[in-house]
């Protein structure tokens, strides 16, 4: 018999062999002496006896049996050889009483060379067994700034407090964020019982993704578990079964294959109204909807509570007069965790919902949880930058705005110092401060903007503010109506201690769902031909008239003709706030003189505009709300983990 299994190892071997010429590769095992000989070696350390995943088991130490080895570990010469017989002998042994004897090899980059015990991985490779025992030494290489070479001391990292080797991401970042997605601080040493837990589901997660076909993807194992916990949570995953998580994988596909591709977000900048069809133009407004549409929207808090609730409701109020008698709309108040986003979406699919609106950032991953388990129901989230295709995204570009509150403040203000509140830092809101004080700066060369934030525990940004005799203030955009007050938008404190309204920046949520719908029901081209290629993240701005900025009746007419010159040069692209030259804080140049900053730059913008006097706030500084904002879209990855 063993024999026959020789043969059949062989003939895999010679399979591998060719496949290996076929795509021009090395056809025998790679040589770790080989490798070294152009790679300077830092540190190396006895890791001792350890079981080691066979799949990363790829070579071997010396250039003495290379060539008996296909690239696949599996043998290359004939069945009569005394290299033969010996394999077909260590078959036999491990068949009847199994291999006991631990290899020897060493370790480089997350890959294993063996030293001693290459017909022992060869034999256990070819009976499809997950690890075998190794005496293993670690070669730790110098520091580079090549990719590999970061993502390998991200591995050591982790390393260090799992003492895992199955886990191999290919895109940085990745160990940290499944560190963070289990509720994990970098440096945590995990205890036996967490090491055995988390090997017995990323297990049962590799086993359902191989019933998946998962080996034909062109990312790693790691790789698709990050998307599966962070769509449904480490604790459901550690729950479920092998076939639960089979079951799970074949519905979010789309969403491994989008992973697969790099994550790639189409940002839609403008609708696409040039683009619908002449029908559609001629028909008039909701003609081109269904006899009956149903749209839900899910809010965290009420409107009469939250400003930003407020702020949506009225866009869900202007959808019924825009398309009367065409659309019907619902509301869902108080879903705060994600079990309540979850249940009041399934209240709202049973109520025959086919479009949904999930207000906030921190309802993304429930929503994308809901369109998984409704295809034809169509699911939107408040947020930008989040690669999903099940749900789309949509956000409006306001930094605009603020760019011409800036200017309008500077015009007014007779001081050269201005005060700016802030919320939390995530995603965008370092553009809005800086187009502030871009603005501002256009007006005058001189002026500096304080920056507060009011998501810091124990501090209130506007009596700080108020301390360093600050007159003009930016601050929150909308008012609350069961605590309205004049300290939002562009506001001049006068010496009686009263507030005058100057400008405000809107969000016209209505204008943008009506534009979503009609999109949505003319079929254009972001919302149909992108779903599972690209995450379609809407990011309108003045040009598509979601935003805008309104004026006090008092404001100078001069001032008045300043903004709605710089807001028509916006609208029609002739120039953009973020114009270079633009220098940080520290002197850096963010962006040319003669280039203007592409959109991811300035939505990930993590820097402040050097007339910004102030600093980004640590994550332990910030309140529990905005931690929980932070860990979703927070500028700085690094913060959430406790660094």
């Amino acid at each position: 018999m063993a024999v026959k299994d020789y043969a059949a190892a062989q003939k895999q071997g010679r399979k591998g062999y060719q496949s290996a010429l076929t795509r021009g590769q090395y056809p025998y095992l790679p040589v770790l002496d080989d490798i070294l000989s152009y790679t300077e070696v830092a540190q190396t350390v006895s890791l001792g006896l350890m079981d080691i995943p066979l799949a990363r088991v790829v070579g071997t130490k010396t250039a003495g049996r290379t060539n008996a080895f296909a690239n696949n570990f599996m043998p290359l010469l004939p069945e009569k050889s005394e290299f033969g017989a010996k394999w077909a002998s260590l078959y036999d042994h491990q068949i009847k009483e199994g291999i006991r004897d631990p290899i020897v090899a060493y370790e480089f980059m997350n890959r294993f060379y063996v030293q001693e015990g290459n017909k022992r991985v060869s034999v256990m490779k070819f009976l499809g067994a997950y690890s075998i025992a190794a005496n293993v030494t670690r070669l730790v290489p110098k520091r580079t700034d090549e990719k590999e070479n970061r993502l390998y001391y991200e591995f050591l990292e982790f390393y260090q407090v799992s003492r895992n080797y199955d886990v191999w991401f290919t895109r940085e970042g990745s160990y940290r964020k499944l560190l963070k997605l289990m509720g994990r601080k970098t440096g945590e040493v995990w205890t036996d019982e967490e090491r055995k837990a988390f090997a017995t589901v990323y297990d049962r997660f590799s086993s359902a993704l191989k019933m998946a076909h998962g080996e034909k993807l062109e990312i790693s194992v790691s790789d698709v578990f990050l998307v599966y916990v962070e769509i449904y949570g480490y604790e459901q995953a550690a729950r479920e079964t092998e076939h639960e998580m089979h079951r799970a994988l074949q519905k979010m596909w789309e969403e491994i294959r989008l992973a697969e591709k790099g994550s790639q977000i189409a940002l839609v900048q403008n609708p696409e109204t040039e683009k619908s069809s002449l029908l559609n133009r001629l028909l008039p407004a909701g003609a081109a909807l269904p006899e009956t549409c149903k749209v839900a929207f899910i809010y965290s808090k009420t409107p009469e509570t939250s400003g930003w609730t407020y702020a949506h409701e009225l866009g869900r109020l202007h959808l019924e007069q825009a398309f009367a008698g065409k659309v019907e709309t619902m509301a869902f108040e108080g879903a705060n965790t994600e079990a309540e986003v979850e249940n009041a979406i399934e209240l709202a699919v049973a109520a025959g919902c086919s479009l949904i609106f999930t207000i906030a950032i921190q309802m993304v991953n429930p929503s994308v949880r809901a369109a998984i388990r409704h295809p034809k129901v169509r699911i939107f989230n408040c947020s930008v930058r989040m690669s999903y295709s099940s749900v789309h995204t949509y956000y409006a570009r306001m930094y605009e705005s603020k760019f011409l509150i800036g200017a309008i403040a500077a015009a007014l203000s007779r001081t050269e110092r201005l005060g700016y509140v802030a919320d939390y830092p995530i995603y965008g809101e370092m553009a809005n401060i800086n187009a502030f004080a871009l603005g501002a700066r256009m007006v005058n060369p001189y002026v500096q903007v304080y920056l507060e934030w009011s998501k810091i525990k124990g501090q209130s940004a506007r009596e700080r503010l108020r301390q360093e005799g600050l007159v003009f203030i930016s601050d929150h955009d909308m008012i609350t109506p069961r605590e309205a007050s004049r300290e939002y938008g562009l506001y001049r404190s006068r010496e009686d201690g009263s507030l005058e309204n100057l400008a405000t920046p809107i969000w016209d949520w209505g204008k943008f769902y009506e534009r979503i719908i009609r999109n949505l029901y003319s079929g254009s081209s972001e919302t149909n031909i992108q779903k599972g290629k690209k995450a379609v993240n809407y990011w309108w701005g003045l040009s598509a008239d979601v935003i805008d900025v309104i004026c006090s009746q008092s404001m100078p007419a001069e001032t008045r003709r300043l903004i709605e010159f710089l807001k028509h040069s916006i609208r029609v692209g002739t120039f953009q706030p973020f114009d270079g030259p633009i220098r940080s804080q520290d002197g850096t140049i963010c962006c040319a003189e003669g280039e203007t900053l592409q959109p991811d730059a300035i939505i990930t913008m993590d820097w402040l505009a050097e007339n910004v006097t102030g600093r980004i706030p640590a994550f332990e500084e910030l309140t529990e709300e905005a931690q929980a904002l932070v860990r979703l879209q927070g500028i700085k990855t690094d913060e959430a983990d406790g660094n």
